[in-house]
């Protein structure tokens, strides 16, 4: 089975791709991209997008998402970002508002969290594909237990990664992790309706790069 996914994830997930559950979710998500009825996101060349920016030796720090983004030109496959040129997501805006108000900085123009990735921040949504206008299109599929075996791979096979758990539905998710070896730290979800209640001010950003830091790991530049 060719699933078109970085090389490095392809070794730690070979067992997971040979499952039938798996040949299931992937015959099932070819076939949605290939109808004409309902476009799907993000564009299929960009499923795996957060592990082509993020392979799996330098992962430090997990973001957990939830869905794709659902409207046209938003989803490019990691959680929270959007491409160059889109509005910011409200969400987006708040984890903005918590990284840079915080060091007195203005919030960026561009929602795009590219080079995120590219310093080991794995942007993991818990479905990777959605269809046009309808959140949670693709929740049942069979993504939820493939992302749950992405966190355990982690879980299991690395030490000292930090997991950014906000809201009751990424932390349920993140059930399993090995604290013992690794962070976990949790807030409320980043949107409009919930970041008041306690992640603006949850300062996730500088205790991740407190407990890099201790541990002898190159910390991340949010602000880059």
């Amino acid at each position: 089975m060719n699933v078109p996914i970085e090389k490095g994830w392809e070794k730690v997930l070979t067992t997971e791709f040979k499952k039938e559950y798996f040949q299931k979710l992937w015959k099932e998500v070819e076939d949605a991209y290939l109808s004409e009825k309902v476009q799907i996101f993000p564009p299929q060349e960009l499923i795996f997008n957060a592990f082509e920016h993020c392979h799996f030796e330098y992962v430090k720090v997990v973001i957990l998402g939830q869905d794709p983004y659902h409207k046209a030109g938003q989803s490019h496959g990691l959680s929270f970002s959007v491409p160059e040129g889109v509005k910011i997501p409200p969400s987006l805006r708040n984890i903005y508002k918590e990284v840079y108000g915080s060091v007195n900085e203005t919030i960026p123009t561009s929602g795009n969290l590219n080079h995120w990735a590219d310093q080991g921040v794995l942007l993991l949504n818990s479905t990777l594909t959605v269809e046009e206008g309808n959140p949670g299109s693709h929740q049942k599929l069979g993504w939820e237990t493939f992302t749950d075996a992405v966190i355990q791979n982690i879980s299991d096979k690395k030490e000292h990664v930090v997991f950014l758990l906000w809201g009751a539905h990424a932390q349920k998710k993140g059930k399993n992790i090995d604290t013992s070896k690794h962070l976990i730290l949790t807030a409320p979800h980043p949107s409009p309706l919930s970041a008041h209640r306690g992640f603006l001010g949850c300062n996730h950003f500088s205790k991740t790069n407190h407990y890099l830091k201790s541990h002898n790991l190159k910390t991340v530049d949010w602000k880059e």
